[in-house]
């Protein structure tokens, strides 16, 4: 089972993020991931859709045409956990961040 990152290991995944943020009133982080066209923006979902499913840990999001909208949390443990990191790291590697 998943456990809630405590500092200094939350502080320290947190730093090794490009682009990740804070949500203000919960323990969560979020990115906003823009693409050339919808196509890309779908083909990135469908990739990461594919490693949520082996991590058993799924994303909250969105998309508008080119534009993903991401929060990341576990829900289990009612904040940040490595899932959340982990699933972060790939979310920018499939998207060449």
């Amino acid at each position: 089972m998943a456990e809630k990152l405590q500092d200094p290991d939350r502080a320290k995944a947190l730093a090794d993020l490009t682009g990740w943020s804070e949500v203000d009133g919960r323990d969560a982080i979020s990115k906003t991931f823009v693409f050339k066209n919808f196509n890309e923006a779908f083909g990135w979902m469908s990739r990461v859709a594919l490693q949520a499913e082996k991590l058993d840990h799924h994303p909250e999001w969105s998309n508008v045409y080119k534009t993903v909208n991401v929060t990341l949390a576990t829900h289990d443990v009612d904040g940040l956990s490595e899932l959340d990191i982990k699933l972060a790291r790939f979310m920018d590697k499939c998207a060449n961040i």
